[in-house]
């Protein structure tokens, strides 16, 4: 493990990084400037090197950087995927970089085209009428979904209706949205298969049934093969559908949630649509939504006449803005990007080589690793490590320490909690099958090692530029910028 200096050891007194021209004009008084409450009393402390030094460390730290450029990301849920650079190039036009929220109609033509016809091909991908692009990410998106729920009732005057459903195997903020909208959150169980429990859900289809949020394929990554009698039942009891589209690309191109009853969907577009959305951001969570639904819209929905795009204020039902303008438009402009590159059958194709590959994994390892339900899955599947914890003191947090020093990136560790030491491993549609076999052949080493050299697994990583942390102290206590006194 090598040490990587901080910008400030490597200063030096009287070092310049660049010196500024001699001034031309008359200086003004900081006074007419700034007030004086926003004015410094002492100088700033800020590190003395040259230009040279400046460029050599931080481009040294972007290589310490993992990134999908540089090595594969089995992270299930939220993936770290194909990041064509036409989608970079395409949102670098000056065209969209240079136009300002505030500009009249008539001078925006162009992104309100691409808004509009990315609604509209959403849409039809996912079997819904109409949308919006404002969500800001996969969970603003399952806030908005949960509003479009609350609106319809209240509009329908059936205020009763408070309670939803999550299952077990559904993403970690579905019950967060759902609480945060107002609704009571009610869990439930799964069966044998990994799936939603009819039995369980019987119990709960009453008049104060608002709906269910689910996940299909769930973060198991198994297909619900009930979602039809769960649709049915879900709304023969006056409930409403929401689909959680995070795992959208196990599908694409071959069924749509539409088709099975769903009333509500977000998508990923930063996930399926292909911009990395890893460290938190950017994102984009549009929210596509049944006929009858629609009024429901956030303001300003986007229209077309047949000869110009508008901007409409005039929806009495709408719930009103959910984002301060129009959503994120540079991860916008590279989903629609890939989807007019991709076209209808690259999509398919794209959804087809993510299942295949996931099985071909699955199969791989379940001869290493304890697989919980072992069936055919979609984009993801779940191993645990909780017989190589029992037999070696090896946990699932070992296990992904020692894939960081085979330079591979840790798949979703301790998740879905009804998995003990899971590990979610989703390989994506854009590795090779020399990749996929070398992970099962690292995946596999480390499961040896876990019996023949255990200290070395709990040791992990030791190549990496950072070892091992302690993950309780830096999520609760993190350092994330220098301080003088504490140096």
């Amino acid at each position: 493990m090598t040490y990587t200096s901080l910008i400030f050891e490597k200063s030096s007194p009287e070092r310049q990084g660049y010196q500024f021209p001699r001034l031309d004009v008359e200086a003004l008084d900081i006074n007419q400037i700034l007030p004086k409450s926003l004015q410094r009393t002492s100088t700033p402390i800020l590190p003395e090197v040259s230009e040279v030094e400046v460029v050599r460390h931080y481009s040294n730290l972007s290589l310490k950087c993992f990134s999908v450029d540089t090595g594969s990301y089995p992270l299930g849920s939220c993936t770290m995927k194909y990041n064509p650079k036409i989608n970079e190039d395409a949102a670098a036009l000056p065209g969209f970089t240079e136009l300002h929220p505030l500009q009249s109609v008539d001078t925006i033509q162009g992104i309100l085209k691409l808004q509009y016809e990315l609604i509209d091909r959403l849409s039809k991908m996912t079997g819904m009428k109409w949308g919006t692009l404002q969500p800001f990410a996969g969970a603003h998106g399952e806030y908005t979904g949960m509003k479009f729920f609350k609106s319809y009732f209240d509009k329908m005057g059936d205020t009763k209706r408070k309670r939803i459903l999550v299952p077990t195997a559904s993403h970690g903020t579905n019950p967060a949205s759902a609480h945060m909208a107002g609704f009571d959150v009610v869990e439930v169980a799964a069966n044998e298969n990994g799936q939603v429990s009819l039995a369980d859900l019987e119990q709960y289809l009453d008049d104060e049934l608002a709906g269910i949020m689910l996940t299909n394929p769930n973060t198991l990554g198994i297909f619900e093969e009930d979602i039809l009698q769960v649709s049915h039942k879900i709304h023969d009891a006056g409930g409403l559908l929401y689909y959680d589209g995070a795992n959208f690309n196990a599908i694409m191109g071959k069924t749509r949630p539409g088709d099975m009853g769903f009333d509500v969907i977000h998508l990923n577009l930063h996930k399926t649509f292909a911009t990395p959305h890893g460290g938190g951001g950017p994102g984009a969570g549009p929210v596509l939504v049944a006929e009858r639904l629609v009024p429901f819209i956030p303001q300003p929905d986007i229209t077309f006449d047949g000869v110009s795009y508008d901007l409409s204020y005039d929806n009495p039902d709408s719930m009103g803005r959910v984002s301060g303008f129009f959503g994120n438009i540079g991860v916008l402009i590279r989903a629609y990007t890939y989807v007019i590159v991709m076209g209808c059958n690259g999509l398919q194709e794209a959804s087809e080589h993510a299942v295949l590959f996931a099985n071909y994994l699955r199969v791989a390892l379940k001869e290493d690793y304890l697989l919980p339900y072992d069936t055919i899955c979609k984009h993801e599947f779940v191993i645990s490590a909780s017989e190589i914890k029992e037999k070696y003191g090896i946990s699932a947090m070992d296990i992904a320490k020692g894939l960081l020093d085979e330079g591979i990136h840790p798949p979703t560790m301790y998740f879905p909690l009804i998995v003990p030491e899971a590990l979610m491993i989703e390989p994506t549609e854009t590795e090779s099958l020399a990749e996929l076999d070398h992970f099962i052949e690292v995946m596999k080493a480390l499961a040896k090692k876990a019996a023949d050299d255990p200290q070395s697994l709990h040791e992990a990583p030791i190549n990496t530029p950072i070892g091992r942390v302690d993950e309780v102290l830096a999520a609760r206590k993190p350092k994330v910028r220098w301080c003088p006194q504490e140096n």
